[in-house]
C-alpha cells in the first residue's frame, strides 16, 4: 500500500480529485462552462439591437471573443478548426458590423469575401434567414411559411408540436408569433448587410434551392399556396392561435432558467413577449431577460453566451468519477462531497411535475432529472440514467424512493425499438425532416445508442431488486446489437463520436452481464485498439459527423484526454484492464496532466445537433480522466 500511495498514478488521482473537489459549490453541485460556436454570442449582440437594449461594454467584450475565433480564410467554423460555416459566418459578420466594426477592416473583408465565395447570405440556413427577415434584410418569402395557426392543428395532422423534439417545440412556438406578425427589429442604427448578397435580396429566386426531395418540394408548394391564402385567414382565428401560442410558452417560461433552458427558445420568447405588448417591467419580460443573461460568461477582456447550462449532467458525472476514486481509498473530504452532491441531485428529481413527455407516456409516473438547474417540463432521460446510477451506487436507503421512481420512469420511456430518445419516447416521425423548415435536420428526438447504453447501465444495476426490468433490458441489448457498425463501433449522438458511442454501449453491456467474449464486445475492443495513436492516446474529430467513412472514425490529428479516458473506460468495461493498450493510455494521461491536476483539451467534444451545432463541455477533460485513472487503479488492486 505504501508503494501505491507513492506511485505517480496515485499522485495523479489525488491531484485531479483535490482540484475537482475545490470546484464544488456550497449547495453540492458542479457546473462547468458549456461553450458553443460563435453563433450564440453573435445572436446575443443581434438580440440587443433587435430590442434596442444595447450594453456597449458587454457588446465590446463579445465582439472581442468573436474576432478571436475567426479562421485564417475569414470564416467561422462550428467547432474548433472545422470547416467554415456560412450561416455562422453571416451572423458573426452582422453582429460585428452592429458592434461598430468597419466593413473595410481586414477581418471583416476576409469574412465578406468568404461569404460571397460561398453563395452569399441568401444561401444561409432557415433560422438565419428568419433573423434576416426580421432585420428587414431579406423578404419574408425567403423563409418557410410557418403560420401561428399551426397551434390549432389536431394531433392526427401530419405536422403537430407533439411530433417534434422538445427543443424544436420551445424554439418554434414563439417563432410562430414572430413570423406570423412579421416582427421587425428595432435596429436603432439601421445597419444592414446588403453587401453579403450576390443577388439583391428582393430579386433572389433560389432561397429554397436546398429542398430537393419529392416530399420537400410538395410541402414547399403547399407553403407557397398557404402564403398566398394567408390574407384570407380570419382575424379571430389568428388571434386565437396567437393566444394559444402565447399561453403555451408562458406556461413553460421556467422562471430564471428560461424557456426550455436553451438560449434560442429564450430569445424567441423574449422578443415575442415584446411584440405582444408586454412592457419591460412585466414579470414575464423580466424573468425572460434574466434567464438569457444568466447564460453569459464574462471575463476581463472577452465574453460569450452559453447555449444552456449543464449542472445536473456535470454533477452526475463528477459524482461517478469521485465514487470510483473513493471505492477503495476512503477519503473523508471526498465522502462529504459525495454526500452533498447526491442529496442535491436527489432534491432535483422531477416527480409529479407537468411535462410534455406525458403526451406519449400518460400512465408513467414522473421520476427523471433535467439537464439544467430547473427545466420541469423537460426531464432528460440521459441525465436521469447517470444521476440514478450514482444514487444507486451510494447504497443509501435515503434514496430508495427516488430510485424506485427513476427506474419506473426510465423503463417507461423506452421506445418501441428498444432504445431511448433524450426527452421523448417514439419521436420518430422522420418524414418531418424533409420539410423546408427542417434544413438543419434536427427536428426530431429518436432513440440513440448513447442514451440507450446509459439507460441499460442503470436498469441493469437495478435488476438486483427489480427483476421486472429484465424484459426492458433484453430489448435494449437487442437494440444496441442491431445498431453496432460493421467495424465494431457505435455512433455517438450526444458526444464526439464513435469513441463516445462505443464507451456508452460497453459500460451498459458490462452492467447487464453481457459476457466479455461476446462477439459484439470483441469487435468493439478490436476497433478501439486499432485506432489508438502511437503515443497511447485516442482522439476523434467532429468532422466524422459530416464524413462518416470508416477510415476517419475515432481518429484525430492529436490525442485528447477526453477521448483517451472514454476509450480506457470502454476497454476496462470489456475486460481489458491488464492489456498493454490500456497501460499505454494511462501513461498518456499521466504524462499530460497539468500542474493544477486537470488536463487541457482545446477542441470541441460534443454535438448539440450533428452537422449543425457543436459544444465544448469544459468539464469533460476534468472528471473523465479522473474516472478512468481511478478505475484503472481499482482494477489493478482487484
Amino acid at each position: 500500500m505504501d508503494r501505491l500511495l507513492r506511485s505517480p498514478l496515485d499522485q495523479a488521482i489525488q491531484r485531479a480529485r483535490d482540484r475537482l473537489l475545490s470546484l464544488q459549490h456550497e449547495q453540492g453541485y458542479w457546473v462547468f462552462e458549456l461553450e458553443a460556436d460563435c453563433t450564440i454570442p453573435a445572436e446575443y449582440i443581434l438580440m440587443m439591437h433587435f430590442m434596442d437594449e444595447i450594453d456597449a461594454g458587454l457588446q465590446a467584450k463579445i465582439a472581442a471573443y468573436l474576432r478571436a475565433h475567426q479562421q485564417d480564410d475569414g470564416s467561422y467554423p462550428l467547432f474548433t478548426a472545422g470547416p467554415g460555416d456560412l450561416s455562422c459566418t453571416v451572423k458573426v459578420y452582422y453582429a460585428l458590423k452592429l458592434a461598430g466594426d468597419d466593413i473595410d477592416a481586414p477581418h471583416m473583408k476576409r469574412a465578406r469575401e468568404w461569404i460571397l465565395s460561398h453563395g452569399g447570405a441568401a444561401r444561409s440556413n432557415v433560422f438565419t434567414r428568419i433573423l434576416l427577415a426580421m432585420f428587414e434584410q431579406v423578404p419574408w418569402r425567403a423563409v418557410p411559411f410557418i403560420p401561428v395557426e399551426i397551434m390549432l392543428l389536431p394531433r392526427w395532422f401530419p405536422f403537430h408540436l407533439d411530433k417534434v423534439s422538445y427543443w424544436s417545440r420551445t424554439v418554434m412556438v414563439p417563432l410562430f408569433i414572430l413570423c406570423s406578425h412579421r416582427a421587425k427589429a428595432r435596429n436603432p442604427r439601421r445597419i444592414g448587410i446588403r453587401e453579403l448578397f450576390v443577388v439583391a435580396p428582393e430579386r433572389e429566386k433560389n432561397y429554397f434551392s436546398h429542398v430537393r426531395t419529392p416530399l420537400g418540394k410538395a410541402v414547399l408548394a403547399l407553403e407557397r399556396l398557404g402564403r398566398r391564402l394567408e390574407p384570407l385567414i380570419p382575424k379571430a382565428v389568428r388571434q386565437k392561435a396567437t393566444e394559444k401560442a402565447r399561453d403555451w410558452f408562458v406556461e413553460r417560461l421556467n422562471g430564471v432558467d428560461g424557456l426550455g433552458g436553451i438560449f434560442p427558445a429564450m430569445v424567441n420568447a423574449y422578443e415575442a413577449l415584446d411584440l405582444l405588448g408586454y412592457p419591460p417591467h412585466h414579470e414575464y419580460r423580466r424573468l425572460a431577460r434574466e434567464a438569457i443573461d444568466r447564460l453569459l460568461v464574462v471575463k476581463d477582456d472577452y465574453a460569450y453566451c452559453q447555449p444552456c447550462v449543464s449542472p445536473i449532467w456535470d454533477t452526475g458525472l463528477s459524482t461517478l468519477a469521485l465514487q470510483e476514486a473513493n471505492r477503495y481509498d476512503r477519503d473523508p473530504r471526498t465522502e462529504a462531497a459525495l454526500a452533498a452532491s447526491l442529496r442535491w441531485l436527489a432534491s432535483k428529481q422531477l416527480t409529479d411535475h407537468p411535462g410534455d413527455w406525458r403526451v406519449r407516456r400518460p400512465k408513467v409516473e414522473g421520476g427523471g432529472w433535467a439537464f439544467q438547474f430547473n427545466n420541469t417540463y423537460y426531464p432528460d432521460v440521459d441525465d436521469s440514467a447517470v444521476v440514478a446510477h450514482a444514487l444507486a451506487q451510494a447504497n443509501n436507503p435515503e434514496f430508495d424512493q427516488a430510485l424506485r421512481r427513476a427506474g419506473n420512469w426510465i423503463a417507461g420511456m423506452i421506445s418501441k425499438n428498444g432504445g431511448w430518445g433524450a426527452f421523448d419516447a417514439d419521436n420518430t416521425y422522420h418524414y418531418l425532416n424533409h420539410i423546408p423548415f427542417a434544413d438543419h435536420g434536427a427536428l426530431l428526438d429518436p432513440p440513440t445508442v448513447d442514451v440507450s447504453g446509459r439507460c441499460l447501465m442503470f436498469l441493469a444495476k437495478m435488476t438486483e431488486r427489480r427483476a421486472e426490468f429484465q424484459p426492458v433490458i433484453d430489448a435494449a441489448i437487442a437494440y444496441l446489437r442491431r445498431e453496432q457498425e460493421p467495424d465494431g463501433s457505435w455512433f455517438g449522438r450526444w458526444g464526439t463520436n464513435y469513441i463516445y458511442g462505443t464507451w456508452s454501449v460497453l459500460i451498459g453491456f458490462e452492467l447487464a452481464g453481457v459476457p466479455k467474449d461476446d462477439p459484439a464486445i470483441r469487435r468493439a475492443v478490436a476497433w478501439l485498439k486499432g485506432i489508438q495513436r502511437d503515443d497511447g492516446s485516442w482522439g476523434e474529430d467532429n468532422f466524422t459527423y459530416h464524413d462518416p467513412r470508416r477510415e476517419g472514425r475515432g481518429r484525430f490529428h492529436t490525442g485528447m484526454a477526453f477521448h483517451t479516458s472514454l476509450a480506457l473506460l470502454a476497454l476496462m468495461a470489456a475486460g481489458e484492464a491488464h492489456s498493454p493498450e490500456v497501460a499505454a493510455g494511462v501513461d498518456y494521461l499521466l504524462r499530460t496532466q497539468q500542474p493544477d491536476g486537470f488536463w487541457n483539451d482545446p477542441y470541441f467534444n460534443a454535438p448539440g445537433f450533428p452537422k449543425v451545432f457543436y459544444l465544448k463541455y469544459h468539464g469533460y477533460d476534468k472528471f473523465f480522466p479522473l474516472w478512468a485513472l481511478a478505475r484503472y487503479r481499482n482494477e489493478q488492486r482487484a
